[in-house]
């Protein structure tokens, strides 16, 4: 009997959420409309509510007594809807017969708080929320440093994503995705992501998501030219950011080198060898998974040297280490360089995040 590699992460299906837990999820869509339009919608509506009580009180205006004593004219109807709307009431048109006040009660007084809501309620919200976006996007530019940037939130970019939020002092507000797809950017902000809508081939959209200033920047798009482009504009706005693109193809990799990638993965290249070998040892590649999932199981992590560690061998230490980092440079556990840890080198170690339980048959 197999038990599961991963104990205590089971996939829950979206069926069995309740409504509230699809928001974000499950986006319906919306028709984005500049502040002036949606206000004057709101007050063609009003308008339509005041035509609407003018009718109303002109239809019965033998049941409604004026304070000059000469009737209800439709310039009279148009002043009463107009001052009971707005919940001025001078008091000098009221309705006198029982059949007004009763339309008063029941028609009259819904449509002023409808008018109120809608005239007043909603433009001041249309306009405080504006400005509160406004506000906190330009605190937000004037702020933000040392932020990832995610270039594509395809598979690759969502994965990137993952791992970056697996780690323990992940704070998603330091991750800033950019895409044109605003499907994938919506699914982005139900994550708590900053998104930043446009092509990052442009300088201009990757100053707005401040990769001047960003620690490290993630180049994951569909295509590999796209990938050139964007990293040679990343590394002219961020000479000191850690770069680290994605290709589909081996081929592509010193044209990310030149532009100035850090570090260059090659998604065909990496799924074709987990393929290879998952012929001939597939539990290789279970380990391989769960090296890659920082969640659970176990972990591949970097820490410093320890100053009791120092002069000591990596390979004594409780940690399995699998190499270590000596002024920028990767020496493997079994290289004579990391035959004896210095004060400033950083171990490459396999971190327990949970205990995981396999039993083979």
């Amino acid at each position: 009997m197999v038990r599961p590699w991963k104990v205590g992460l089971r996939e829950e299906r979206l069926s069995d959420r309740p409504g509230h837990a699809l928001v974000g999820i499950v986006n319906m869509p919306a028709h984005v409309v500049s502040p002036v339009r949606a206000i004057a919608r709101r007050v063609l509506f009003a308008l339509v509510a005041l035509v609407a009580v003018v009718f109303v009180v002109y239809l019965d205006r033998d049941g409604y007594r004026d304070a000059n004593g000469d009737g209800i004219t439709l310039l009279d109807s148009f002043y009463y809807a107009t001052v009971t709307l707005s919940t001025t009431g001078y008091g000098d048109i009221t309705p006198a017969s029982e059949t007004a006040r009763l339309v008063n009660i029941v028609l009259i007084t819904p449509l002023r708080v409808l008018f109120l809501i809608v005239l007043i309620g909603t433009t001041l919200e249309v306009l405080t929320e504006r400005s509160r976006q406004a506000l906190r996007i330009q605190n937000w530019r004037r702020t933000v440093r040392d932020h990832v940037v995610v270039i594509g939130f395809g598979t690759k970019g969502r994965s990137a994503v993952n791992a970056l939020l697996g780690e323990e002092d992940s704070d998603p507000s330091q991750i800033v995705v950019v895409d044109t797809d605003r499907t994938a950017l919506d699914a982005a902000s139900a994550r708590g992501l900053i998104t930043v809508h446009g092509s990052a081939t442009r300088s201009d959209v990757l100053r707005v998501a401040g990769v001047q200033r960003a620690r490290a920047v993630v180049v994951a798009p569909n295509r590999d030219d796209t990938a050139v482009l964007v990293t040679l504009s990343a590394r002219e706005l961020a000479p000191k950011a850690r770069i680290l693109a994605s290709v589909r193809e081996m081929e592509n990799v010193h044209l990310l080198k030149q532009s100035g990638a850090d570090q260059v993965v090659v998604s065909s290249e990496t799924a074709g060898r987990l393929l290879g070998i998952a012929t001939r040892t597939p539990r290789v590649v279970d380990m391989v998974e769960d090296l890659l999932t920082p969640e659970a199981g176990l972990a591949i992590a970097e820490r410093p040297v320890e100053p009791s560690e120092e002069g000591g061998s990596p390979r004594h230490l409780p940690d399995i280490v699998l190499g270590l980092v000596r002024d920028g440079t990767l020496y493997r556990v079994d290289a004579p360089e990391a035959d004896s840890l210095e004060s400033g080198d950083r171990l490459l170690y396999v971190k327990k995040v949970s205990v995981g339980e396999e039993t083979v048959p």
